[in-house]
């Protein structure tokens, strides 16, 4: 076990920053205005060797204009209760240019009953004047204080060899290292997959219907989550144990709904998920339908070059509205539909994903899932399709049968030409996965037009599967030794 260490504090104290600086990157957003993180946060961290999870937590108490009944501040209490309880060391922060408030000794009577190790982190130590205040904590109950300074840097290191001396030893591997030092090279790392969609279409909701814990913060506000969270999440199926990171991100709002500097943010890792994640759930809300913003969430996808499930959330509360409903309203209603072009009328769970990709018609290798992140209506099934997926985006096709299935694309419909000349194919092998991107050797690069290239990767995905996969299609001028594909075909191997 690599130990869990927590970041608790009032709110405003600087514990996201000494997040960002311990994991070594940006993850949590760090912002002046209190209150922005609000679901936990964590991440695998290392330090001089020795790896451990990290916790940042909402802070605790109210803030101006709050109230203790409010969903949301209940919700996130409860999740810094939940992160409390599961750490081994707790790193309690504090403003030392404020000196010990109220709230700080609020937290500290909770945390004595914790019964854990507990560091109090005296942050924004920035000089020698700030320092001068250490000795107020002592009033907290706890031992000295470790003046930081979370944005410089300074203080970090003798604070982290004090919390990972009060860690649990690891477990001792062959040859007397600890187990953590000594991580398998060959184990596969975890597959990362980014909940996206615009706000309340039920992305936390699904997040913890699959891990089946209340990881993340639920509630029927939009906007209530900021960060984009990082959850470790493991299955086992067939004997094989999967491991994954799930990806809670902020609802993308079309770019003048964004209000403030912390939502700007918000949006912002939610976009930079997209582009790290291995795989995009990008989830529907199946009452409303496909609005605007969801055709520009997928173009996102599509740009970033992601494979992506397409998930239909709240498929029980819309079929619960259709059912009162007689045959004629429904008949009325399809007719009405198909000529408006908009949502179909309530019929079998195909036809209404047949309308999803015809209306994400730039997404149609997405397969559509519809799901209910409150009753968990084929939750079983979009884990099977998340493994089928990934295993299609990872395979790889030989070079003899990649160019044979070239060959009879290309035979069954010619590239058209330009002032005369016409496009001619002599090789292709596959250069890559995630996304699965072919190389084709040819004699024109300039005449391999968008639409060719379309053809060919339907094809490619009608011969090799890639269901889910986006297919990128690069052309280069042939090298001087390459025969024409269609050449290798007849016989002899010669080109005419």
């Amino acid at each position: 076990m690599s130990g869990l260490i927590a970041i608790v504090g009032r709110p405003n104290v600087g514990k996201s920053a000494l997040f960002n600086r311990i994991v070594g990157r940006r993850i949590a957003i760090v912002h002046d205005q209190p209150g922005v993180t609000r679901d936990r946060i964590s991440a695998e961290a290392e330090w001089r060797g020795r790896t451990f999870t990290l916790v940042d937590t909402g802070g605790i108490g109210l803030l101006r204009g709050e109230k203790a009944d409010d969903a949301i501040v209940q919700a996130a209490v409860e999740q810094v209760q939940l992160a409390v309880d599961a750490a081994q060391v707790i790193l309690f922060v504090v403003n030392v240019q404020e000196g010990v408030m109220p709230l700080d000794r609020e937290v500290a009577q909770q945390l004595r009953r914790a019964g854990k190790p507990v560091l109090v982190v005296a942050n924004k130590a920035d000089n020698p004047e700030a320092e001068a205040g250490l000795a107020d904590f002592s009033q907290l109950g706890f031992e000295p204080a470790f003046p930081v300074s979370a944005i410089h840097g300074k203080g970090v290191e003798p604070l982290m060899r004090a919390a990972l001396a009060r860690l649990p030893s690891a477990p001792a591997a062959a040859g007397g290292e600890p187990a953590t030092a000594l991580a398998n090279p060959d184990s596969e790392p975890p597959l990362k997959l980014a909940i996206v969609g615009r706000p309340n279409v039920g992305k936390s909701s699904l997040l913890n219907a699959l891990t089946r814990s209340a990881r993340v913060i639920v509630s029927p506000v939009p906007g209530t989550t900021r960060d984009a969270v990082d959850v470790p999440f493991e299955t086992e199926a067939d004997g094989v144990r999967r491991r994954y990171v799930l990806i809670d991100t902020a609802g993308l709002r079309k770019t003048r709904s964004v209000s403030d500097s912390i939502e700007f943010f918000s949006v912002k890792r939610a976009e930079a998920s997209i582009e790290r994640c291995d795989l995009v759930l990008f989830v529907l809300d199946a009452e409303s339908g496909i609005l605007e913003q969801d055709k520009k969430i997928a173009d996102r996808i599509v740009a970033a070059r992601k494979s992506c499930l397409i998930i239909v959330n709240k498929w029980d509360l819309f079929a619960e509205a259709i059912k009162p409903q007689s045959e004629a309203q429904q008949a009325r209603l399809a007719r009405r539909q198909r000529r408006d072009g908009g949502m179909p009328a309530p019929g079998t769970l195909a036809g209404f994903g047949r309308w999803i990709q015809e209306k994400l018609f730039f997404l149609d290798y997405a397969p559509v899932i519809f799901t209910s992140a409150k009753s968990g209506f084929h939750l079983d099934r979009l884990l099977e399709v998340v493994r089928y997926v990934t295993a299609q985006m990872q395979q790889r096709v030989p070079t003899a049968l990649l160019n044979r299935a070239l060959r009879d694309a290309i035979e069954r419909r010619q590239p058209a030409s330009a002032a005369g000349t016409r496009l001619k194919f002599f090789y292709a092998t596959q250069v890559k996965t995630a996304p699965p991107t072919f190389l084709l050797f040819v004699n024109r690069k300039d005449l391999f037009s968008t639409a060719y290239a379309k053809y060919l990767a339907d094809e490619l995905r009608r011969a090799f599967g890639y269901e889910g996969c986006p297919l990128v299609l690069v052309a280069r001028p042939r090298p001087k030794t390459v025969e024409p594909v269609r050449a290798k075909g007849r016989s002899g191997g010669r080109s005419r």
